[in-house]
């Protein structure tokens, strides 16, 4: 990895930022390369997969962070993201560095007709799969908004100003990506130390599927009706233990 100008090494990841993006498989790629992605592969292994280069996306993850940053107004960073896979990880992002979040259908007109309702001119725009949010990239070229996305071995690059070379299509992926970026715009800004654990977890940005959210509360609600009905059953024994005594008060 290229050291800074000054010399300073602040920038340049840890070993515990390099694990957990192999442990998320950010450097995994696809079978197909796109000239312009090119620069960013290391190798291809033997089933055809391309494997992007960490210390490229790391460089670039940093530059991106630093683009944010300069942002006075955090609202006027506009993240967008049409892949389900990348909405909750898009949320989240908005939710922490105060930014604008786009997530499902990007409404076609957002940036460049000024009668809709959801009009705005945001100054910078991120984001997730250059294909998929292919929208939102060219009406940001039409009016001149940068634009920083996560690109695959396959995306395209055109209007993009900045490319941060990942696996865009991963779940684990997607999100630790928004979370480091989330957490090194908020340590350029000055809210976070950098020298002590950011205490938000990167499980908040991964992808939930509704159906095993629905499964796993069914599952803990007939738990715990079972719990309950476990408790009654002894009070209720105890109660016609009883019985007997109240007979012999009648005769009596």
């Amino acid at each position: 990895m290229s050291v800074l100008p000054s010399g300073s090494k602040v920038l340049q990841p840890t070993e515990n930022d390099i694990q957990k993006l192999l442990a998320c498989k950010v450097q995994q790629g696809t079978k197909n390369l796109t000239a312009a992605m090119e620069r960013y592969v290391s190798a291809r292994r033997k089933d055809g997969i391309h494997v992007i280069n960490l210390h490229m996306t790391w460089e670039k993850l940093m530059l991106a962070a630093r683009i944010i940053a300069t942002i006075e107004n955090p609202a006027d960073v506009v993240v967008i993201s049409a892949r389900p896979f990348g909405q909750r990880a898009v949320l989240k992002y908005a939710k922490y560095t105060e930014a604008t979040s786009m997530a499902g259908r990007f409404c076609p007109g957002s940036f460049t007709n000024q009668k809709q309702e959801k009009f705005s001119q945001p100054r910078l725009i991120i984001v997730t799969d250059p294909r998929t949010d292919h929208q939102a990239i060219r009406e940001s070229a039409y009016v001149n908004i940068p634009i920083i996305a996560l690109c695959d071995t396959d995306s395209p690059l055109t209007h993009v100003d900045v490319a941060i070379p990942c696996n865009n299509r991963g779940t684990n992926a997607i999100s630790m990506m928004y979370w480091l970026l989330a957490r090194e715009v908020l340590r350029l800004r000055g809210k976070v130390v950098r020298s002590v654990e950011w205490e938000e977890k990167v499980d908040l940005f991964f992808y939930r599927d509704p159906d095993e959210v629905l499964k796993k509360e069914t599952e803990e609600k007939e738990a715990a009706a079972e719990v309950q009905g476990t408790t009654d059953v002894p009070a209720a024994e105890e109660g016609d233990l009883n019985w007997g005594d109240d007979e012999e008060a009648g005769w009596n």
